[in-house]
């Protein structure tokens, strides 16, 4: 499912029914939630702007687990935390009174608050806040603006979350390998092989071949 620019977990929570119905005929396997970010600017004077409060951030996001979580035995959730920013990098990034909009130590703050509830409710989390700051250089190449993810920010994600799916014990389980191939028998629609006499079954491959490192 795509992800709308700007959104806070406030406005996700008023159109959950909307996005996962619960008498829906088929229930997602998974579902990653993101939020965090964009609640954690500073609040507005006239109450204007995506800022949502800790605490109702901290509800807003108990709300959207419990709700997927009551879709289906199977529905599995992982939570992805506050990333950080370059405060410098983002254009704007001051208001009137020249107070910063947006700063790290905000989306600090939302990504514990965020990851303290999945320890509590027991859902998979990843700390994103921490994952890219492993990186010595993570100011210069992770992002665009300051704010969205270069193509080096995005593997940093994908990894984070191809661990969970392998390490996780879900049944059944979601990790790439593990997964069955429901067309793996062998056809002469296949690509020819080498030999131009038989035929190579790729289902199981991961493309394009030699260019993702899924481990």
């Amino acid at each position: 499912m795509r992800g709308y620019p700007g959104w806070n977990s406030r406005r996700a929570v008023q159109v959950l029914d909307q996005v996962f119905p619960k008498n829906a005929t088929k229930q997602p396997s998974l579902v990653i939630v993101y939020f965090g970010g964009n609640d954690s600017v500073i609040p507005n004077q006239y109450g204007l702007g995506p800022h949502v409060p800790l605490q109702e951030y901290m509800q807003n996001m108990r709300n959207i687990a419990l709700h997927i979580k009551s879709l289906s035995k199977k529905t599995r959730i992982i939570f992805l935390s506050a990333p950080p920013i370059n405060e410098e990098q983002i254009v704007g990034n001051r208001d009137a009174e020249g107070n910063l909009i947006r700063t790290n130590e905000g989306c600090r703050v939302y990504s514990e608050a965020c990851l303290s509830l999945c320890r509590e409710m027991n859902i998979k989390a990843i700390d994103l806040w921490s994952a890219i700051q492993q990186r010595k250089d993570w100011l210069e190449v992770s992002f665009i603006d300051g704010i969205h993810l270069t193509c080096e920010g995005s593997k940093i994600v994908v990894k984070e979350i191809l661990k969970i799916l392998k390490e996780a014990e879900w049944e059944p389980s979601l990790y790439w390998k593990s997964m069955l191939i429901e067309f793996g028998e062998d056809s002469p629609y296949d690509p020819v092989a080498p030999d131009g006499k038989s035929t190579t079954n790729i289902s199981g491959f991961p493309f394009p071949p030699n260019t993702w490192d899924w481990d």
